[in-house]
């Protein structure tokens, strides 16, 4: 582990330099994707005081970390360190090649850095973080947007059979987490959904149920059209339902990538996987969404991360 010179971070600069005037110490660390012998290099930011803090993994959506980031991990780090916890946000693409991210890459070439890949990545990190002496390892969460909120999906997922790879890291995983603008459509181990075009297009039927090992919350725009909120809505329904802790706000007007003050626009190039062609989508800030999801957000980890904890999954006493 070394310290964090500012000009490695080549995104959002003033997010960077608010931590160091706040106090926060950025370091660098790298560890193994449990699994496999893939080593992945992560930014951890420590807010001021000795802990033991809450500590929170943030996986970056499909533009990685770089000049191209859409920015989400750091602003997103900043609201949590402000808030008393470790941040450690891994880079899953940089060491699979991918240096510009996966937004306009096709499917099967990105594959090897998919969502549940990427969920194998998330453990690593869940490990390399418990090992640090001010991280309190029985309250750590996972949130991602986008390509990261799938992570965060498959992460919470609990295992339908001992050949998963990440069904022992599960059974003692995650306490809760945000996903935003996730794909819902994805298969999770019971659940599954049947799309227009067979591997693209719209979906047009469900089966089975989403079933996650703690509270999962899903924060997700009406217009997005690259992670359509009605397949979330029904995989959330469907959970809940059955008593699962899931849960969901859907924000009127709002598009995917609503945290930002982003201008809204449509890119063609984009893989999407929820198009009838495979392609297009459109990404943007929604300034209503953005303030209520910091909220949603605060609100949601302070009732699972920082209250007593009774059995391990997220059912919590007093504060």
């Amino acid at each position: 582990m070394r310290r964090v010179i500012f000009s490695l971070v080549l995104v959002l600069d003033f997010v960077v330099f608010s931590f160091a005037a706040n106090g926060s110490e950025l370091t660098t660390l790298a560890f193994q994707s449990v699994g496999s012998s893939q080593q992945i290099s992560a930014t951890l930011i420590k807010p001021v005081g000795e802990g033991p803090f809450p500590a929170m993994v943030i996986m970056h959506d499909c533009s990685r970390l770089g000049l191209r980031s859409s920015g989400a991990p750091l602003r997103w780090a900043q609201e949590l360190v402000s808030q008393g916890y470790v941040v450690m946000i891994p880079d899953s693409f940089m060491p699979r090649g991918f240096s510009d991210g996966v937004c306009t890459v096709p499917g099967n070439q990105a594959k090897v850095a998919n969502g549940f890949v990427r969920a194998a990545d998330a453990y690593g990190a869940l490990i390399a973080i418990r090992k640090l002496s001010y991280v309190d390892g029985t309250h750590i969460g996972i949130m991602g947007g986008s390509h990261g909120g799938w992570t965060a999906l498959a992460a919470m997922c609990a295992s339908i059979h001992e050949k998963d790879p990440l069904a022992e890291a599960k059974r003692d995983g995650f306490t809760a987490a945000v996903a935003l603008y996730p794909n819902c459509g994805a298969r999770y181990g019971e659940w599954s959904t049947v799309r227009q075009n067979k591997d693209f297009g719209p979906v047009i039927s469900h089966s089975g149920m989403y079933r996650p090992i703690a509270p999962v919350l899903i924060l997700i725009g009406e217009k997005d059209d690259w992670t359509p909120a009605e397949d979330c809505r029904q995989m959330v329904e469907v959970g809940r339902k059955a008593g699962f802790p899931l849960d969901i706000v859907i924000y009127s007007g709002a598009y995917h990538s609503f945290d930002s003050d982003s201008p809204v626009r449509y890119n063609a190039l984009r893989t999407n996987i929820s198009s009838a062609s495979g392609k297009g989508a459109t990404t943007g800030g929604n300034s209503a969404a953005w303030s209520d999801a910091k909220k949603q957000v605060a609100s949601f980890f302070a009732r699972y991360l920082k209250s007593r904890r009774d059995d391990g999954r997220g059912h919590v006493g007093d504060n």
